[in-house]
């Protein structure tokens, strides 16, 4: 099993955005006919208080969103992540994919205030 935990110091979520991408276009036809927007992520993506802090995670499984978007922004393809936990599939993966989606679109930038020094 492929591990990869050592993030680049000089990684940035667009670096993800782009591997996402990458791994979204790297799945078959078939599954690239449902868009990341349409996918009902609900049904997979659970969070419960006592399982991983509270973190989302696949299905009920203790497999984090952030587990597998790090295994992503890390390098590893889809088959790679599909060959290393059998009990993925590719709809848990674009499930990943449209619930992190989803949380940067409804992230709110506030503007910083400026501190005097007096």
């Amino acid at each position: 099993m492929r591990i990869y935990r050592n993030l680049p110091l000089d990684f940035c979520p667009s670096k993800l955005a782009r591997k996402s991408l990458e791994a979204f276009e790297a799945l078959s036809v078939c599954d690239q006919r449902f868009s990341l927007r349409a996918m009902n992520c609900r049904d997979i993506i659970t969070i419960e208080p006592g399982k991983r802090g509270g973190k989302p995670c696949i299905r009920g499984m203790r497999i984090t969103v952030y587990d597998v978007l790090e295994y992503l922004a890390a390098g590893m393809t889809t088959k790679e992540i599909l060959d290393d936990f059998p009990y993925l599939t590719e709809e848990d993966i674009l499930a990943c994919l449209s619930y992190a989606a989803d949380r940067e679109k409804s992230l709110m930038v506030v503007p910083a205030r400026s501190c005097s020094s007096s």
